[in-house]
């Protein structure tokens, strides 16, 4: 007779399933459910861990994996999971001493290094993280993902040839890694390699390609390079993409629109002058880039400051922020939502690409 409960490895199985589909909720419920049933399992818990890790709830992700280490103190994944936590928290040292067991303890696993890496590459803790992918290269040299996790972060150490280098290796290793050849196709393209940076951009598949900066920069190229005018042939698939990549369905654009408009059509009214101090949603807030500009006023006002200074004639504030979010995980690997004002501001502040000063009140 069929037993009426999954075991816990299906349970984590079906979890882990739902978490490669991104669908975090599903994935929560499903551990949820397995570790009723299963609460002292190990791999349930660290999937919990993981999966509060991916929903940015960084407490509770702390939570389970560290009941996942007092019951199995050397669980490679737990400590790599405890110490992407503690490096959300700042607590870098600590993070570093759970990854030097890690490193000690399975000096072969490749999945481990690059997760490891990549925690310490989200940080922009750059060095370090070179020093896991040189150690990920030299184990495994036949790992496209090792050797092109090495070359973004030689970018971002300012080290341009031997990220050429990598990124290059990686597709001979892998001619379908698409990721990085994009990203090789932008490093030709900031140096101004045109026609090598249009030819990695067109080896990748119009809809193959997920950001509309490299859409945009394929077309931009085109036009320039070979002389094609809009509506050419040469360009239609490249056109279609880029509309289905900008024109995708989000509320936001009406949201922010409304938003827009109310505040362009509310009237001027003198602040009160007595009662508590209190933060309203319209309080002042101002970032500086790194060019010395400043921009000040609520999270949506300085956005659209944004917009207006930096983003292309008629998109919105959804569409800029959109734009802006793929084109920056695609240059630099910084994670930016762009589904709010406030949230889009403080993770580019995060990532090194603004920062947000004090106002006094």
């Amino acid at each position: 007779m069929a037993t009426p409960f999954l075991s816990s490895e299906e349970y984590d199985e079906r979890a882990h399933r739902l978490y490669n589909d991104g669908d975090y909720e599903g994935a929560l419920h499903t551990l949820k459910e397995g570790l009723h049933l299963y609460p002292d399992s190990v791999e349930l818990l660290v999937g919990l861990g993981y999966t509060r890790l991916a929903r940015e709830e960084f407490v509770w992700a702390k939570q389970a994996f560290e009941k996942a280490l007092l019951l199995e103190a050397d669980d490679h994944d737990g400590l790599v999971g405890l110490g992407e936590v503690l490096l959300r928290f700042g607590r870098h040292p600590e993070a570093q001493r759970l990854f030097a067991r890690v490193r000690a303890a399975a000096p072969d696993d490749l999945d481990l290094f690059l997760s490891m890496g990549r925690a310490l590459y989200r940080e922009r803790l750059f060095s370090q993280a070179r020093a896991l992918f040189d150690e990920a290269v030299l184990r495994h040299p036949t790992s496209p993902e090792a050797a092109a996790a090495l070359g973004y972060t030689l970018h971002r150490l300012g080290e341009d040839v031997a990220a050429r280098r990598h990124l290059r290796r990686a597709l001979k290793l892998d001619p379908t890694h698409h990721e990085a050849r994009i990203y090789l196709a932008h490093l030709l393209y900031d140096r101004g390699d045109w026609r090598a940076a249009l030819q990695e951009y067109e080896r990748v598949p119009a809809a193959e390609h997920w950001e509309a900066v490299a859409v945009w920069r394929t077309l931009e190229l085109k036009r320039a390079i070979l002389g094609l005018e809009a509506g050419d042939p040469g360009l239609g698939e490249w056109e279609a993409r880029l509309r289905e990549l900008e024109a995708e369905a989000d509320p936001l654009d009406e949201l922010l629109a409304d938003l827009e408009n109310a505040a362009r059509e509310a009237p001027r009214r003198e602040p009160p002058r007595l009662g508590r101090r209190r933060r309203e949603p319209g309080a002042r807030h101002r970032v500086r880039l790194p060019d010395g500009r400043v921009y000040a006023g609520t999270w949506l006002d300085i956005v659209k400051q944004l917009r207006d200074a930096n983003g292309r004639p008629g998109e919105s504030l959804a569409q800029f922020m959109h734009r802006q979010a793929a084109e920056q995980r695609s240059r630099v690997g910084a994670l930016i939502p762009s589904h709010d004002p406030e949230a889009f501001l403080r993770a580019s502040a995060r990532a090194g690409l603004l920062s947000i000063e004090p106002v006094s009140r």
